[in-house]
């Protein structure tokens, strides 16, 4: 199902979206449009949910949460140049115990 290709100092393969549309449709049964409609859903409501300061959790997979970024003196690569960067939001994830268990079953 899965044929992309590594990318250089990444672990195994990336999956695009087509490819994810693919095996969802193929796993739940249902058509790849129904199945796009359902994941594009799915990512609406976390940030929405995010945008609210909600957290969105998955019993044995993860959560989904914000993050607030203080406004900070950085620096230019190039230059060495002092630049301000602005406070943000950033989206997080979570693991659970219970995918971390998965991931690493030899621990």
């Amino acid at each position: 199902m899965f044929n992309g290709n590594p990318k250089p100092g990444k672990q195994g393969k990336e999956m695009t979206k087509a490819e994810l549309i693919d095996a969802v449709s193929q796993k739940a049964g249902v058509s790849k449009a129904d199945a796009e409609r359902t994941i594009s859903e799915f990512f609406d409501l976390v940030v929405s949910s995010a945008m609210q300061g909600d957290k969105v959790a998955w019993p044995g997979f993860g959560s989904f949460s914000t993050s607030k970024r203080k406004a900070r003196i950085g620096r230019n690569p190039q230059t060495g140049a002092p630049v301000q960067v602005k406070a943000s939001t950033a989206m997080k994830f979570s693991s659970s115990s219970t995918l971390k268990a998965q991931l690493n079953p030899n621990r």
